[in-house]
């Protein structure tokens, strides 16, 4: 039982994991200007979510996992991640959550997970990577926005 409540869970943990990307970038926006280390830290969220999405479909990755993006280049990045995403979330709900996907990490080494739990880590990495983020924004002068999942589930 336990398992199913899972992934019932996880269409929305991924409408909230756009929502919060998209707060990233509104947050990061507030700055004086580009800062660097915040789009580095912002483009790993989203270069993380491209290689685990190249993996799910078992295409070549295209994307660095720690690049030197733009904002606009983040967002560009961010929008084809988000469309995937949605479309993800309509296959858990048909069932592929279950499929086993094997793949190389950049170490070279081989593993097996199933679609459900890739995107469980996906939805865990990019709020840890978020939080570093919005610190890192609030240290600058910016404007943090929270991006916690109480606060996505309190407006939706």
């Amino acid at each position: 039982a336990g398992m199913e409540r899972g992934l019932s869970m996880l269409p929305r943990l991924l409408d909230h994991l756009i929502w919060a990307d998209r707060r990233t970038a509104e947050a990061l926006a507030t700055l004086g200007g580009p800062d660097a280390d915040l789009l580095r830290g912002y483009g790993h969220i989203l270069a993380a979510e491209a290689v685990w999405l190249t993996r799910i479909a078992e295409r070549p990755n295209d994307v660095s996992v720690w690049p030197s993006y733009t904002l606009d280049e983040c967002l560009a990045l961010a929008a084809r991640n988000h469309a995937e995403f949605e479309r993800l979330a309509r296959d858990v709900e048909a069932g592929v959550g279950e499929r086993v996907v094997s793949y190389t990490n950049s170490r070279g080494e081989s593993f097996s997970n199933t679609v459900s739990e890739i995107l469980h880590h996906v939805c865990l990495h990019g709020m840890y990577h978020r939080g570093q983020v919005m610190q890192g924004v609030r240290e600058r002068g910016g404007t943090p926005l929270a991006t916690d999942f109480i606060v996505y589930a309190r407006g939706k």
